[in-house]
């Protein structure tokens, strides 16, 4: 399709900054690299750190990003092999770029299908944790990405608690006052022996749930 320009004019310049959009990238991963504390995190979690700090703005925040060693590994082994990615919230699916999963991996979330307000009703429970179950049998070998919901983080533990399916790695980033640092405590301290990434006390998100997942998807030097 053409598009015509020529009726199209540009501001008036007023400020200076920068507008190379290639330069900025460079210059964004350069300074988050020269700022961030990086050293406490094995190798290969720490260009998910630097993506996870670039959709926050915070260089403070690896402080207190904490992952299991193989999290990475498994992730993106899962990833590989076509593993689907659950998620809590429809903005971590969104923010998911579909370009950089290696199979066109499925990306769900149950939070709108229509069994979900029942259940919770029913269970006298959220919303985000009740959709959790409705994942059923595509948990197990999963990568999954809670950014929004502490419940549904815990949810999911009490689940595998129960003898259900165990996802391959859990990115468990809930944002919140209320359950937000004693969820990621709990998927730290999980006995299962899956692999996961916290953030630990109050910060959270659905941007840097699916930065994560993003930086899982490809691997890349930044």
């Amino acid at each position: 399709m053409n598009v015509r320009t020529e009726t199209v004019t540009p501001p008036t310049r007023r400020y200076d900054y920068l507008t190379d959009g290639a330069e900025i990238y460079r210059r964004s991963f350069a300074t988050i690299r020269a700022e961030a504390h990086l050293d406490h995190l094995p190798e290969d979690a720490r260009v998910v750190a630097v993506r996870m700090v670039h959709a926050s703005g915070d260089v403070d925040l690896t402080e207190h990003i904490a992952v299991h060693p193989g999290v990475v590994t498994a992730a993106r082994t899962a990833l590989r092999a076509g593993a689907p990615i659950l998620t809590d919230a429809h903005m971590i699916a969104s923010g998911i770029t579909r370009a950089r999963l290696p199979r066109d991996n499925e990306v769900v979330c149950t939070l709108r299908d229509e069994r979900v307000a029942a259940l919770a009703q029913a269970w006298g429970t959220t919303r985000s944790a009740a959709a959790v179950s409705l994942w059923g049998d595509r948990v197990e070998g999963a990568v999954v990405a809670i950014g929004n919901a502490p419940t549904a983080l815990f949810h999911l533990l009490e689940t595998i608690a129960d003898g259900g399916p165990r996802p391959a790695a859990i990115v468990g980033i809930p944002v919140g006052f209320i359950g937000s640092a004693e969820s990621k405590v709990a998927l730290a301290e999980n006995p299962f022996g899956i692999p996961w990434l916290v953030v630990h006390g109050r910060r959270g998100g659905s941007a840097l749930a699916a930065s994560a997942v993003n930086a899982f998807a490809r691997e890349e030097e930044l």
